[in-house]
């Protein structure tokens, strides 16, 4: 049966009856309540009894365009985790239906979904408290940083590098690979691939394990009281973790980003080397932009295609300001909308959608957070009907000044740009990265329906590091 025609809700039952029969089995618990959380994968808080006593798990779903190991490669990273003493919930196993495996919950106030949608609503903060669990975690990082490799190499997907090469490109040529087999590699992604391949930091060669994703955590007031979200963990250098925080920045505050750097340094007697965490940065950036690209494939149930867009514009843009600050290139971000041009069969038509879909009814299977999300999409689309014709013409416009070409349209626009970019090397670096950085917040700025606006995460920029 194809997600076109499947029973959503008689698909969300099937799973909870799944997951409580796993708990009965397995933990001796009668479930007394379920609550699917709001998040990019199916995740769910698990309330159960046993022997009179109440309890609660977590159980971690996988995401919808994962692939077949995916989710088992990250319950066996958390399983080796806590064997080395590191500070991850304890799992308790595997379920075959649902795909998923379960861990302990960890009963603290929740913390930010690290999503753009809602950290557009909801921008994230930094309280006190969290800024010193921030602080402890570089403790908690380096000690991620200490499990020797050895430990992971059972693991498929997991083995030692060796030259410098394999240790700053293993976890984004892959990804690159992944976006070439979906069609989303596009000209600013082209760009990104050959720079960091140009760039390589040939002076670090030695391999360790990372988290990945890091600077995820749970905290009670000052107190870390879980490491979280090890999906993309890999073997490569420590810098990228470091840059991860730059990364996530716009979602999720990390604080004051050179002090936790700085505070990384003192627990492991050596400096942060900001230049190679500035080339990271472009790199775990670019890995995250094609993974956002591939998280919207209209086809798979569960796809959230809209944080897609939002992640792509804000993430690819980023990568390119990581670029201008290590190569002294400026920006320039002081773009205009101009008067929005309506199109009334679009208008009219995005405006029934966004009328009908907010009265659709919500259900475990389909919750108002994720109705939300779906009348995000006709409310983009409605502004990128208005809008268009000035991205397009201020695209072509760059790209023929680049090339001293003229084109016809956007789309032959953008085949003449990817195949400069394709033949080009260093030296036209200080064209092309404010070129595309330009093309990106334009989306961004259609996006939001206004200009560069600091109090919107969706342009936050990048934070610098290297003076």
């Amino acid at each position: 049966m194809s997600d076109a025609t499947i029973d959503h809700d008689a698909f969300e039952a099937e799973q909870r009856k799944g997951i409580t029969a796993w708990v009965k089995e397995n933990l001796g618990g009668e479930v007394t309540e379920m609550e699917r959380l709001a998040r990019w994968r199916p995740q769910w808080r698990v309330n159960f009894t046993k022997d009179g006593a109440q309890d609660v798990v977590f159980v971690r779903g996988n995401r919808p365009i994962a692939g077949d190991d995916d989710l088992r490669f990250e319950m066996d990273v958390m399983m080796v985790l806590e064997k080395n003493g590191i500070l991850v919930p304890h799992i308790y196993g595997w379920i075959d239906e649902p795909k998923a495996f379960v861990m302990d919950w960890i009963d603290v106030e929740d913390r930010d979904p690290g999503m753009f949608h809602t950290a557009i609503h909801a921008p994230s903060s930094m309280t006190e408290d969290r800024w010193q669990a921030m602080l402890a975690y570089m403790g908690h990082l380096a000690k991620i940083h200490d499990v020797p490799v050895s430990e992971f190499t059972h693991i498929k997907g997991m083995k030692t590098l060796e030259t410098a090469e394999e240790i700053a490109l293993r976890q984004t040529e892959r990804m690159y690979r992944i976006g070439q087999f979906t069609n989303n590699i596009d000209s600013s992604l082209e760009f990104l691939q050959l720079w960091l391949r140009r760039n390589v930091p040939t002076h670090r060669t030695e391999a360790r394990f990372l988290a990945g994703d890091a600077g995820q955590f749970m905290s009670s007031g000052s107190e870390i009281v879980a490491l979280m979200d090890f999906e993309i963990a890999a073997i490569g250098d420590t810098h990228w973790d470091l840059a991860c925080f730059r990364g996530r920045d716009s979602v999720e505050s990390m604080g004051d980003i050179p002090a936790l750097y700085r505070e990384y340094g003192r627990i492991t007697g050596q400096e942060v080397d900001l230049p190679v965490v500035a080339y990271h940065t472009a790199n775990f950036l670019q890995l995250s932009a094609i993974a956002a690209l591939t998280f919207m494939n209209p086809h798979i149930r569960g796809a959230n295609w809209i944080e897609g867009v939002l992640e792509y514009a804000s993430i690819s843009r980023r990568a390119f300001e990581a670029i201008a600050e290590l190569q002294g290139i400026p920006l320039d971000d002081d773009l205009h909308l101009p008067e929005p041009v309506e199109h009334p069969w679009e208008a009219s038509g995005f405006e029934k959608m966004l009328v009908d879909i907010a009265q659709l009814p919500i259900s475990s299977a389909f919750q108002e957070w994720e109705r939300d999300l779906l009348g995000s999409i006709p409310a983009f689309l409605r502004n990128y009907s208005r809008y268009r014709g000035w991205h397009e013409s201020e695209t072509i416009a760059d790209i023929e000044r680049l090339t001293g070409e003229s084109y016809g349209h956007a789309a032959e626009a953008d085949r003449a740009l990817m195949a400069f970019i394709q033949k080009s090397g260093a030296d036209r670096d200080e064209a092309l990265v404010p070129l595309l950085h330009r093309k990106v917040l334009r989306l961004s700025m259609i996006i939001a329906g206004t200009d560069p606006d600091d109090a919107n995460p969706l342009f936050h920029k990048l934070p610098p590091i290297l003076g």
